[in-house]
């Protein structure tokens, strides 16, 4: 069987899928392993090293996509312009693995069916246990928030550390983190490694003991967040008047803090506003706001996608793909994800397409010519599957009666207990696309050696 690695078409995308370091595990358990030329050139791996490691290189890209397997960073959805090229390409029954934006571009996952090829959207991956090892949003955005915050210091007409000198005494940045999904809790650790005095906020309640167990202060708004939170651990949309009474209380800090960092995203949908402009007028002229969540809309009303303002003389900027800036450990992050992905899919040289399995259940949103996931089919207006009406109807028949928590602790803003499947910590953490938060991730920790190193 042969995985295959084109290279990346999306504009500024440096990353690629897979490093020469994790080609012999591949090679071990039964696969072949085709790169296309120069596939890992812009993130620091050459032709020689994939060679070098067991893998075949060719320039002839047809041949790559035409392969059993392809592996990408950026699928179709992710990539909606150039990658539409490639589709007449991909081989019919064949398998395309990587991010492709499933919930906010489904009609680009419809697209994948069409030409016969199965489609698996690592986005998707569930937050279990058994799968944080191949969790690609956790493990991008570790690099977006860590990124983030170096944009913001270079920025910054201040440094971030407070000093004592013969000069006089300099004042510690003031930063303040909104979102303690993973790319926040990253953003803030970093952050404090700079020197800043950091405060961060979740609409999550439960994220409050990491972001102190960082060093960080979690502020808290008079919000009623007791349905903040889905079963995943994701952020989930509150209505109208909910954010109205957010971005007036969160004014009052923006207004305080230095850099303002914002990173809240809600799954397939239109990035919260919590930053107004009003808010923006309201900050020390030099300040400095990255907007992480541009790429859906924005969490600030003066944020631009991809681009740098000035707006009441604070720098606000719009990064649409962070990890693509440093991508030779995005590179090895994301081919550990996908090394690990494809061991588990991958028995004995073959494709075990086993859907009793919940990775690739959940993962698999094109198979056999038709979209198999329901929340995608529901998108684009299609009937659910006989299969998927049987297994709601089973569900039905199956699901226990509500537990009884009328004499519960009553405490105010707490979050309902995790099941011990959800995953406990990051996989290293936001989104290629779009940098998801999730919360329940544990702290980042330095010096972590990754897989295939």
């Amino acid at each position: 069987m042969k995985v295959a690695v084109p290279k990346e078409t999306f504009p500024d995308e440096h990353r690629v899928a897979l490093i020469p370091a994790n080609i012999p595990q591949l090679i071990k358990a039964g696969m072949d392993v085709l790169i296309e030329s120069g596939a890992g050139e812009a993130a620091g791996f050459s032709d020689r090293m994939y060679e070098e490691k067991g893998a075949a290189v060719t320039a002839d890209r047809a041949a790559v996509l035409s392969a059993d397997v392809v592996a990408q960073v950026r699928a179709l959805g992710a990539n909606p312009e150039a990658g539409r090229a490639d589709l007449p390409q991909l081989k019919s029954g064949g398998i395309v693995l990587g991010t492709c934006d499933p919930l906010g571009e489904p009609k680009c996952i419809q697209e994948v069916a069409q030409t016969g090829a199965s489609l698996f959207a690592l986005e998707m991956i569930p937050r279990i246990t058994r799968a944080q090892s191949m969790d690609v949003l956790s493990s991008m955005a570790t690099i977006a928030g860590y990124r983030a915050v170096l944009l913001a210091a270079v920025e910054l007409p201040k440094m971030f550390p407070m000093l004592m000198t013969a000069a006089g005494t300099l004042k510690a940045c003031r930063v303040f983190v909104v979102g303690a999904g993973v790319a926040g809790l990253q953003a803030i650790a970093t952050a404090k490694r700079l020197g800043a005095v950091v405060r961060a906020y979740d609409v999550r309640p439960a994220c409050r003991e990491q972001v102190e167990s960082l060093g960080g202060k979690f502020v808290e708004l008079k919000l009623e967040t007791d349905q903040s939170e889905d079963k995943g651990g994701y952020a989930k949309a509150m209505d109208d008047a909910f954010y109205a009474k957010q971005r007036e209380l969160m004014a009052e800090v923006v207004a305080e803090s230095d850099v303002v960092i914002t990173t809240a995203a809600i799954p397939g949908q239109p990035s919260p506003l919590l930053i107004t402009a009003e808010a923006v007028a309201g900050m020390t002229p030099g300040s400095v706001i990255v907007d992480m969540a541009t790429e859906r809309g924005g969490n600030c009303a003066l944020s631009k996608a991809s681009d740098r303002v000035v707006e009441h003389g604070v720098t606000i900027l719009g990064p649409t793909n962070l990890p693509a800036e440093i991508p030779n450990h995005a590179s090895q992050m994301f081919s550990n994800n996908v090394t690990k992905f494809l061991l588990n899919l991958v028995k004995d040289g073959a494709v075990d397409m086993n859907l009793e399995d919940e990775i690739i259940r959940d993962t698999l949103v094109a198979h056999q010519g038709q979209v198999v996931n329901g929340r995608i089919r529901d998108l684009l207006g299609l009937e659910p599957l006989a299969a998927q009406e049987a297994e709601d109807e089973q569900e039905v028949v199956t699901e226990e009666p509500p537990e009884d928590k009328s004499q519960g602790t009553g405490e105010a803003g707490a979050a309902e207990a995790p099941e011990t499947t959800e995953n406990p910590e990051p996989a290293g953490e936001a989104a290629p696309a779009g940098d998801v938060e999730a919360a329940g991730d544990a702290a980042p920790t330095e010096d972590k050696k990754e897989d295939g190193e």
